[in-house]
């Protein structure tokens, strides 16, 4: 039988997950506290509309997985409540925007025997896994340093709602870039130090930074560092990786991690990958790589297999805690 699920929040990125459900189990019910956005959403899915995750809890007791696409600074809150309803949970990115939420979360999965997964699509990214595989099999050899450069655009229109500010957003490295933070700690494992500095150039009615420079030390040893903007004149420049090994220099590039850019690797030609899926596009922006199809279908095999390798709240929570380590540093 297929998994049954309700999505929590309505929103633009709402739509990926409903896409995607609908190609594996079935869409019961579908939340927002604003009613239209609940109302057309459900009517365009075939689902039930609901105004509050408290009725939708109590009204459908048989769904199996509940989405959570609401703002950041609600996931820790709404993943929770599912759990404690007997609900398994795939959280959005981040899983939360405060370590000790995401500790709480952890808790309530392990009480409740509950599944808590964070979706983390540019894992799927096929240059992404071709650097992952390198550094896996030790092809690069001892890893030396990194450079992430994260260069978008995020106009003042962006910024309506709930996005700018700093309780429900949370900061740039949360809702703009924490997936090249999960990246980091993917691939290269976890921080020991950070020094960093971010300032707000041009955003005046957002209450954190829209730039930020850090300077990493791994626990491997490895140094490196990260520059980031939502600052790039009218549209999206660069979201790149590179890491300098041994035996080997990879550049993982384009717009979001897209294109292998650069590969000098000892034994190793330049390879031939797939083409990745487009960006997530939102009108006037445009978002990070879409690869919701591998999220669900990963997620239905870790449904049923508890070893399938795919992103829990633990690694969900270690993006949390690196960026608050940054922002801490600030």
């Amino acid at each position: 039988m297929k998994p049954s699920f309700a999505i929590i929040g309505c929103g633009r990125i709402a739509r990926r997950h409903a896409e995607q459900i609908a190609k594996h189990g079935k869409l019961v019910a579908v939340c927002d506290i604003v009613p239209e956005k609940a109302t057309a959403f459900a009517s365009e899915f075939d689902a039930k509309a609901y105004y509050s995750i408290d009725e939708l809890l109590q009204q459908e007791t048989g769904i199996q997985l509940i989405s959570i696409c609401t703002p950041n600074g609600l996931h820790a809150t709404h993943s929770i409540k599912a759990m404690e309803a007997g609900c398994d949970v795939l959280c959005e990115k981040p899983l939360c925007i405060d370590v000790a939420d995401g500790n709480r979360m952890i808790e309530m999965a392990a009480k409740t025997g509950k599944k808590l997964f964070v979706v983390k699509q540019n894992r799927y990214n096929p240059p992404v896994r071709f650097l992952k595989n390198l550094i896996d099999s030790n092809a690069l050899g001892q890893v030396y340093s990194f450079q992430i450069n994260c260069f978008w655009n995020r106009p003042e229109a962006y910024y309506t709602e709930w996005k700018g500010s700093q309780v429900l957003d949370g900061g740039t490295l949360f809702t703009q870039f924490s997936h090249f933070i999960d990246l980091l700690y993917w691939l290269l494992g976890d921080v020991a130090s950070v020094k960093a500095t971010g300032k707000n150039f041009a955003h005046p009615a957002i209450e954190f930074e829209d730039t930020g420079a850090v300077i990493f030390g791994m626990q491997n040893g490895a140094m490196g560092t990260l520059l980031y903007t939502v600052n790039s004149f009218e549209k999206n420049m660069e979201g790149s990786f590179t890491v300098f090994g041994e035996k080997g220099t990879v550049k993982i590039g384009g717009q979001y991690l897209n294109e292998l850019e650069y590969c000098e690797v000892d034994g190793i030609e330049h390879p031939d990958l797939p083409v990745g899926n487009p960006a997530n596009g939102y009108g006037f922006y445009q978002g990070s790589m879409s690869n919701h199809d591998k999220v669900y279908e990963n997620l239905v095999l870790a449904l049923a297999d508890e070893k399938h390798e795919f992103a829990g709240a633990k690694e969900g929570l270690k993006t949390v805690e690196i960026i608050q380590k940054i922002y801490n540093n600030f």
